[in-house]
């Protein structure tokens, strides 16, 4: 998988990072890291690993996954988390959906067969399956799992979408605009993991109306 680079949105995550990091040693592959250059220990616990570092020019998930995916060199990208809550062993399924099978962009979904989340809440569950059933209503989405972003797929066709959402809004971004663009998405079961350390850095409350809301704009563009 040496066409295949890692983008890694990073805020405040030196005690996962590290270990991230030395679970993927094994596999042939690139890494973006994308972060604050103000966040110092961070880029201090990956300074022993062949990683390209992005100081985050702006503020945000999406801002950071946006300016990482703008940098890849190769055919193709995926959103990795910094938190350990990928399975790296998943990888190389998307990756051959999307190269072998030519889907443009691979989902990665908790909601397939033999797919499972020791994360979700009941909160999260529910909202989770409302987004993904708007997604499948008014955009036509064959992905059953929209807010999940462990995305692979090619990235010149990806660049080309224009996106714009700086916070976690681009998790519904992202598939809306490829799907309005024609490219091919699929989903590909995931198993997600407790997070290794640090903190969850999404509301469920505050971040879910915000996506309610980008969603809608998006639906009447």
């Amino acid at each position: 998988m040496d066409d295949l680079t890692l983008v890694i949105p990073a805020k405040h995550e030196k005690e996962s990072l590290p270990l991230v990091m030395r679970e993927l040693l094994k596999y042939n592959l690139k890494i973006i890291i994308v972060l604050e250059e103000s966040d110092y220990d961070t880029i201090a616990s990956v300074s022993e690993f062949n990683c390209k570092i992005l100081f985050q020019k702006n503020k945000g998930y999406g801002d950071a996954l946006i300016q990482g995916i703008n940098s890849v060199e190769t055919e193709f990208f995926c959103i990795f988390n910094a938190d350990g809550s990928f399975k790296p062993s998943e990888l190389k399924f998307m990756y051959n959906l999307s190269k072998k099978e030519n889907y443009d962009l691979v989902f990665g979904s908790r909601y397939e067969k033999n797919s499972s989340s020791d994360d979700d809440t009941i909160i999260t569950y529910v909202g989770n399956k409302i987004f993904s059933f708007i997604g499948k209503l008014f955009f036509s989405l064959p992905i059953t799992d929209i807010l999940y972003t462990y995305v692979l797929g090619k990235t010149v066709k990806t660049n080309k979408l224009n996106l714009l959402y700086k916070d976690f809004c681009l998790c519904v971004e992202l598939p809306i605009k490829a799907s309005k663009n024609k490219m091919s998405l699929i989903s590909s079961p995931a198993n997600e993991r407790k997070r290794l350390g640090g903190k969850k850095k999404v509301n469920a409350f505050k971040d879910g109306l915000k996506i309610l809301i980008a969603m809608i704009m998006l639906r009447l563009k």
